[in-house]
């Protein structure tokens, strides 16, 4: 791959919190990166059609972006940077996975 490891780590995790800010503003009732009362996957029983086609679409990229790390997170209200730092840390072992795969699926096709 003509990309560092370093800076495909970083737009994932970009693109991660991005996505997770973004969904949580569209669908839920408050604009914030995480939800304070612990709805982690906000728009799934909205009356609101779009907004419940929308949560099913995006529901399976939560389900493997933030399932696994919800049992940590019972406190109806962690400190923040707790939150950002193991997100941070799951994305970071999720893109670097991904890294490799990719990198071996290239190097592969190439010879």
């Amino acid at each position: 791959m003509k990309i560092s490891k370093t800076k495909f780590v970083t737009l994932f995790l970009v693109s991660g919190f991005a996505f997770q800010f973004i969904s949580n503003s569209l669908l839920g009732s408050e604009v914030r990166l995480f939800p304070v009362n612990g709805e982690w996957f906000p728009g799934t029983g909205s009356a609101i059609a779009w907004k419940s086609t929308a949560a099913t679409i995006i529901y399976p990229i939560k389900i493997a972006l933030i399932g696994p790390l919800l049992p940590l997170f019972t406190d109806p209200d962690p400190a923040p940077p707790i939150l950002v730092f193991a997100f941070a840390l799951y994305w970071t072992v999720i893109a670097l996975v991904l890294y490799y795969l990719l990198n071996k699926i290239i190097t592969r096709k190439k010879a």
